[in-house]
């Protein structure tokens, strides 16, 4: 069985999010796809297989992380998407059976992929008591972001205050079901993106992820309606960072990037 490292939303190696991606004939037993994922100890592993012909989806896919299956992956997915069309084994438009839903990633024959996912529903709330102090920032404002994507986004109050976090990530974990996204309008607009992220998941495992395409599904919608415009670019601010193109259309969020496969090999177990 082959096995690949695909790093997700940028066009350069060692950048962007690393996902593991294995193409079955079918999902093995749930404690396989597990130790898999713990043994690529990435954000997420993509499992997938294909489906018969004429239903509503195209590929089965799931997505691990090292400790835990999650409902939504977005730079998972695209990794996915990357590898079906660099080895042929799927040309153009995919749909994927997942637990979020049929998802759609549409390829390009540049080799940009177009993510068409969920938008998250949000829901503004109360900052949790101790949130702020767990960040380390002050918390402009928070809001839900539903049952996919299962965080806690708050608005902080610029670039310079989410590129400086340094968050008790422990204190984080009793905040919401995955994690916490911050956020801020992006200083200079200039600079290719609108605004910016960093995305904390201590109850899956993951301290910071490095580029999270399901937080866009929310971060798109919010800053879509905080800056008037439909299309925008949000920079992820991580050791290892990436570009996320977002487009709100109603209940869907297009997410758009591109992918570079950095290792291909044999998975002998």
């Amino acid at each position: 069985m082959r096995i690949r490292i695909v790093d997700a939303f940028t066009d350069r190696p060692f950048t962007g999010n690393p996902a593991g991606v294995m193409l079955l004939d079918a999902f093995p037993e749930d404690s396989w796809l597990q130790n898999v994922a713990l043994e690529v100890n990435h954000a997420e592993t993509a499992f997938a297989h294909p489906l018969p012909e004429g239903g509503e989806a195209d590929w089965a896919l799931r997505w691990f992380t090292p400790v835990t299956e999650v409902a939504m992956c977005g730079h998972a997915t695209l990794a996915t998407a990357h590898v079906l069309h660099t080895t042929g084994a799927h040309k153009g438009s995919v749909r994927f059976a997942t637990r979020s839903g049929v998802l759609v990633a549409e390829t390009a024959e540049d080799g940009s992929v177009t993510l068409d996912f969920p938008t998250a529903p949000l829901t503004a709330v109360d900052a949790p008591e101790g949130v702020a102090e767990a960040l380390g920032a002050p918390v402009l404002a928070a809001f839900d972001t539903g049952p996919y994507v299962g965080d806690l986004l708050v608005e902080l109050a610029d670039e310079r205050t989410v590129r400086a976090l340094r968050p008790d990530h422990k204190a984080l974990t009793t905040h919401s079901e995955r994690g916490v996204i911050a956020t801020a309008r992006a200083d200079d607009p200039a600079a290719g993106y609108d605004f910016v992220s960093r995305c904390f998941f201590p109850n899956v495992g993951i301290d910071e992820d490095a580029v999270t395409g399901s937080a866009h599904t929310a971060l798109a919608p919010h800053w879509s309606q905080r800056l008037g415009r439909a299309a925008l670019t949000g920079l992820q601010a991580s050791t290892r960072s990436g570009l996320v193109r977002t487009e709100v259309r109603g209940d869907r969020t297009m997410l758009g990037g591109r992918a570079v496969t950095v290792v291909e090999g044999e998975l002998l177990v």
